[in-house]
């Protein structure tokens, strides 16, 4: 987004397919997409998503590069998204820390990797493989993990740091996958956000967790919780002036209108946060 105006979006869902088709006036910015659901189809995703691109920047956010695998990223896999890129023109284009790939079979989830050198130096060296073929930077997100490595020399953010000294890719920041992790693991999740490098910072996710009794479950199928919000906003000083900031929502998926209502909420957090630092709330419940 070349004029920083266009700053606040969501997820595009099929569920808001047939309202957005209509080309309503709406509150949303800009959308992102999950690239897998557009590389490998001419059919009515992506009419809809061409039809959306016209009014509205768009971002391509992966599940599938499987940056995290020992193994070559797939050069097929590339090629579909070099595809789509071509075709929607993104702001950005975005994966997780992580690997779902098993032996050519795509796993459902996002596993975690172990954070030492060895997995630094396989992971800098995909990262390196998909900037040089997309001939564009990418964004690592953090992901929610519910185990980790005792072989880990460091923890996330300072891995995180690292990948972004060694390859000068981007980082996408979920703000609630802090949290959830923060929760889970006991660490601070403002810590956390001191360690990214401010300048790498290209986009925030924000998403409802599920809370299991015994532990923080990212399920994107509620509102923001509150103590998230609240991280956001103890994080401002943290995070770059004018950046991308949006809404994930991807089970019980609401209407259109209450996620406009989510959005509108980050939006006033956000400039007021900006304009009133000393006001801010300073207690996160762990």
């Amino acid at each position: 987004m070349d004029n920083h105006k266009s700053l606040f979006g969501i997820g595009l869902r099929r569920e808001h397919y047939p309202y957005l088709i209509e080309k309503p006036n709406t509150d949303i910015d800009w959308f992102e997409v999950i690239s897998e659901n557009y590389m490998n189809t001419e059919g009515r995703p992506m009419s809809v998503l061409e039809s959306i691109r016209i009014d509205y920047p768009i971002a391509c956010h992966s599940v599938g590069m499987s940056l995290g695998s020992s193994k070559k990223i797939d050069s097929n896999y590339l090629f579909n998204l070099k595809r789509l890129i071509k075709r929607v023109d993104p702001f950005l284009v975005s994966d997780h820390l992580a690997w779902n790939d098993w032996n050519g079979t795509r796993l459902h989830e996002l596993i975690p990797i172990p954070f030492h050198e060895e997995s630094l130096e396989i992971i800098a060296n995909n990262i390196d493989y998909v900037q040089n073929e997309l001939q564009r930077k990418i964004a690592i997100e953090n992901i929610s993990a519910y185990f980790s490595y005792t072989s880990s020399t460091m923890n996330e953010a300072e891995f995180l740091k690292s990948l972004t000294e060694k390859t000068g890719c981007l980082i996408l920041l979920d703000i609630n996958n802090i949290y959830v992790n923060a929760k889970n693991f006991q660490f601070d999740p403002l810590d956390f956000i001191k360690t990214i490098p401010k300048n790498s910072i290209a986009q925030i996710h924000l998403a409802g967790f599920t809370d299991m009794g015994n532990f923080l479950f990212d399920t994107h199928a509620e509102p923001v919780h509150p103590e998230v919000w609240n991280l956001l906003e103890k994080s401002l000083d943290f995070l770059p002036k004018n950046i991308p900031m949006m809404i994930e929502w991807d089970e019980n998926v609401p209407e259109f209108h209450t996620l406009q209502e989510e959005l509108n909420k980050l939006r006033m957090i956000t400039k007021s946060g900006n304009k009133n630092e000393t006001k801010r709330t300073t207690e996160f419940v762990l």
